[in-house]
């Protein structure tokens, strides 16, 4: 039997991954989009915290944030990074490392004009990481931009937007009772992709 094939993986890993990710979704599991992100800062500590995989673009893997955050800073030191995508229902992984770039500012804008919003009024209202008074100082402000965009559109903040990383190396994890996972990783040589079964 080969395996590769039979786990949906093909030779564009970033094909697999749309495969695996509609699986994922298909299956039910909570919240299939979310994913790891890993960074490291300008002294060479590791950060990492969960966000949402909102699509590809030019095939980078996309998300958004506060370009203000520590995560945003620690890219700006380091331009390389990680993302691990973990669906424990069927019992997959796939980890992800390459360097990241922000988005353009058109890529930015149509993405907030989708957000609802309440999330269009929360990235203007929360200084991200920084100190917060009071949770009622936070809703003191939500109060007051609910007020100046009162019947019309909110634009998207200027120290919000996108990233996208591009993939270098994509590892395919798929977990085995007896511990005997199936693991592939592909690696990316200029424009072409390679793959090698790793043992688990």
């Amino acid at each position: 039997m080969n395996t590769f094939s039979s786990l949906g993986l093909q030779a564009d890993p970033i094909a697999s991954f749309s495969s695996w990710l509609k699986e994922a979704e298909a299956a039910g599991v909570a919240q299939y989009e979310a994913f790891s992100l890993a960074t490291v800062n300008a002294n060479g500590n590791p950060s990492v915290r969960t966000l949402l995989f909102k699509g590809m673009y030019r095939n980078g893997f996309g998300f958004f944030t506060n370009y203000n955050s520590p995560k945003a800073e620690d890219i700006r030191n380091n331009t390389y990074a990680a993302l691990l995508f973990f669906w424990q229902v069927q019992a997959r992984q796939i980890r992800i490392s390459g360097t990241v770039e922000k988005l353009g500012q058109a890529e930015s804008q149509a993405y907030f004009a989708t957000r609802d919003r309440g999330s269009q009024i929360g990235a203007w209202a929360s200084a991200q990481s920084e100190d917060l008074a009071s949770r009622e100082h936070l809703l003191e402000q939500v109060k007051r931009l609910e007020a100046k965009y009162a019947n019309q559109q909110i634009p998207c903040p200027p120290h919000w937007g996108g990233f996208r990383l591009e993939p270098q190396t994509m590892e395919f994890w798929q977990g085995r009772k007896d511990r005997l996972h199936d693991r592939f990783e592909f690696t990316r040589t200029d424009t072409e992709w390679t793959y090698r079964r790793l043992a688990p």
